[in-house]
């Protein structure tokens, strides 16, 4: 029996993974700012993240994005998984999103803005002074992802 045909691309929902850096010593975390002209977010303050790439673990997505993106180094065997947000769509996701959040306490190198054509900002912020301009309530996700108990959180869901 033939196998069928595969899914329409837009309907496959899309692998997206997050890293919560947190210094234990100063309670910061690593926030990127969204350039003002991104196709989804523009201006908003978001944790490190990116796609999967085909035939990728999660684990190196997020290794990989995190580099990428703000010059920080961490082991996977450091990565810890805090959360899981469930998007109903996203800007180059009709199909939907699932983002695999995960948290390290340990990272080498220096922040910088990697990918300053992506965003205007890199910045440690206190976990007490969370800017409010957050793509998705991210600072509801941050906090969730601090207690250390892992959650879910739908997005867009009826």
């Amino acid at each position: 029996m033939p196998s069928p045909p595969p899914p329409a691309a837009a309907s496959l929902t899309q692998l997206v993974a997050a890293v919560l850096v947190h210094d234990l010593e100063t309670d910061r975390v690593v926030l990127l700012r969204r350039s003002p002209d991104a196709p989804f977010g523009g201006g908003l303050w978001d944790l490190p993240v990116g796609k999967c790439d085909p035939g990728e673990p999660i684990t190196a997505t997020a290794v990989r994005e995190l580099k990428e993106e703000t010059g920080l180094l961490v082991d996977p065997a450091d990565l810890a998984l805090v959360h899981v947000l469930h998007g109903a769509r996203g800007a180059r996701a009709p199909g939907g999103f699932l983002t695999v959040i995960f948290r390290t306490h340990r990272w080498r190198g220096t922040l910088l803005n990697a990918e300053p054509h992506k965003h205007s900002q890199a910045r440690w912020v206190g976990t007490g002074e969370l800017p409010e301009e957050m793509v998705f309530s991210t600072d509801r996700v941050i906090h969730r992802c601090l207690t250390g108990e892992p959650g879910v959180t739908l997005h867009g869901w009826s």
